[in-house]
């Protein structure tokens, strides 16, 4: 019995201290950074710690003594103390709140100051004040490129203009084509016009004079716009606008009026100029620059379509009135071109071309021009052969008697008085009578070698103002080829347009070679894409196998 009450004490005794150490247990504090490495917890240390829990600290060298409660204040927030032992020093540091950061080094401790001890640092790199980063205001974006406004793009079009590049080598190819074409056309203009240049001029060599010194002066403007970098036409486009606009108002007053049209001017005997040929050169370098400074606004009506229709239906109005359709369908067809490459929308795009299509058939079926529609339907037709449709049926007879392989160099029959203008609109006829359909073909692959390579180096551009630049300059090129072959074998409708390098026309011959001169230097700043993957794999095949 002794015994039981004896253990009833003594379990009663433990219950009461478990009691009293539940009781006395502190809220717990975190120890100082400045004294605790950041790779270790931070240690939670009761106001009364068991008798094992004492032992483990006075084996490290730490005090098992309890912490003090700070005194809270009513007018400024609770700051706990931390009590720590490094050895035999002990501090008490105050926790950092933030919003409040107090002077570390004006604390002092009861055995040492803290300016011995490294500044607590946060992680934001301020003391005890978090990390706070300021809102970033996202760009505005549109087709994935930051927007610039006005000032912007127009600084940065002149930083682009400034800045020195290094020029690569021109296209050779082209080069070729072109001189080919030339070659071609010098020799067939002499071939074409010597009966009438002997009947009119008394010398079957005028006309060859006369386009042999236009060559001249076309390849010096060729070489000179070739060493010129094309972005420096930015600068001039609106003065060369502003001195071809004129003149096509003027030569409707003071030109020179044949074969049915205004279009020259007239400097004496000798020098004629014809502004319309002059327009598509300096239309092109416009509208290239005015497309690129627009950016994605040519998309809108008010910005894009509704200026661009007002500027080339000024000048196809100008054209017209010079009763030339021919070249107002080629200057629509170039600054079409343009338009859509730069990016258009579609339905809009569609709509001006629904209108523009209906102005021209207005046009088209007045005058002299329903008469060549009646002959090209039926060119053989005796009762339509007049003065109009006579070209249509003779040229058809030209390329008739060629055959395959021509009948001789000089030999045409057609050109001595039968075939009208040999030597200017009808002068593929002659070539086909003279070379055949041999000739023929390699006139026309010539000229799709040449489009291959404009459009070429209008996908590799770096620029947008150099893509849309070749785009218009091989548009209007090729367009009228297509118009003046497509009217010799009666594929389309009879209009007077020169064929580009091979028809008689200084000044045709001279802007043409100009305009291939800059595209010979766009080509020297393009860029190579990437190797295409069948050629690719090849290439790793073979080298595999060596």
């Amino acid at each position: 019995m002794l015994r039981d009450k004896l253990k009833q004490a003594q379990l009663a005794r433990q219950r009461s201290d478990r009691r009293g150490d539940a009781a006395d247990l502190a809220q717990p504090v975190l120890r100082s950074p400045a004294l605790t490495s950041s790779t270790h917890r931070q240690s939670v240390l009761p106001k009364s710690v068991p008798q094992n829990v004492s032992e483990r600290s006075s084996r490290r060298g730490r005090s098992s003594q309890p912490l003090p409660k700070p005194e809270a204040k009513s007018s400024q927030p609770l700051q706990p103390l931390v009590k720590a032992a490094e050895g035999a020093d002990a501090v008490t540091v105050p926790i950092l709140t933030p919003g409040k950061v107090p002077s570390l080094r004006s604390r002092t401790s009861r055995v040492g100051s803290l300016g011995d001890l490294p500044p607590v640092q946060h992680p934001s790199g301020r003391l005890g004040e978090p990390k706070r980063e300021a809102p970033k205001k996202p760009a505005k974006r549109m087709f994935g490129a930051t927007l610039l406004n006005t000032d912007e793009q127009r600084l940065l079009s002149l930083l682009e203009m400034r800045l020195p590049r290094i020029a690569g080598k021109f296209d050779a190819l082209l080069l070729v084509v072109v001189l080919s074409l030339l070659c071609i056309g010098l020799v067939m203009v002499y071939s074409a016009s010597t009966f009438v240049a002997a009947r009119c001029c008394g010398d079957p060599s005028y006309y060859f004079q006369k386009q042999l010194l236009g060559a001249a002066l076309g390849v010096c403007a060729m070489l000179v716009t070739m060493r010129i970098d094309y972005r420096q036409w930015r600068r001039f486009s609106l003065v060369g606008m502003a001195i071809s606009v004129p003149l096509l108002i003027i030569v409707l007053k003071f030109g020179t009026n044949a074969y049915g049209a205004s279009r020259w001017l007239s400097f004496g005997s000798v020098l004629s100029f014809q502004p319309s040929e002059l327009i598509k050169l300096v239309l092109a370098l416009y509208i290239a620059d005015w497309l690129a400074r627009k950016g994605n606004q040519v998309g809108t009506f008010l910005y894009g379509l509704a200026p661009f229709v007002i500027l080339v239906g000024g000048i196809l109005g100008l054209v017209l009135l010079e009763n030339d359709m021919g070249t107002a369908i080629v200057i629509a067809g170039l600054a079409t071109a343009m338009f859509f490459t730069a990016g258009a929308n579609i339905l809009q795009f569609l709509l001006a071309m629904s209108c523009g299509i209906l102005i021209f058939m207005t046009q088209a079926f007045r005058g002299y021009r329903l008469l060549r529609w009646i002959g090209f339907v039926d060119p053989f037709n005796p009762q339509y052969m007049t003065n109009l449709n006579l070209q249509l049926y003779q040229s058809l007879l030209a390329l008739g008697s060629g055959g395959w392989f021509g009948l001789g160099l000089g030999e045409s029959r057609q050109k001595t008085g039968y075939l009208p203008l040999p030597h200017i609109d009808s002068i593929f006829a002659i070539l086909g009578e003279e070379l055949g359909f041999i000739g023929g073909t390699l006139v026309i692959l010539l000229f799709l070698c040449l489009a291959f390579r404009g459009f070429r180096l209008a996908r590799r551009t770096q620029d947008i103002y150099g893509a849309l630049l070749a785009t218009g300059i091989t548009t209007w090129l090729v367009l009228q080829a297509i118009i003046n072959i497509g009217a010799t074998t009666a594929l389309i409708p009879y209009t007077g347009v020169p064929l580009p390098f091979i028809s008689y026309g200084s000044s045709s011959l001279i802007v043409s070679l100009a305009a291939v001169g800059v595209l010979l230097n766009i080509s020297r700043y393009i860029q190579e894409p990437e190797t295409p993957a069948l050629s690719r794999s090849i290439t790793i095949a073979f080298r595999k196998k060596s």
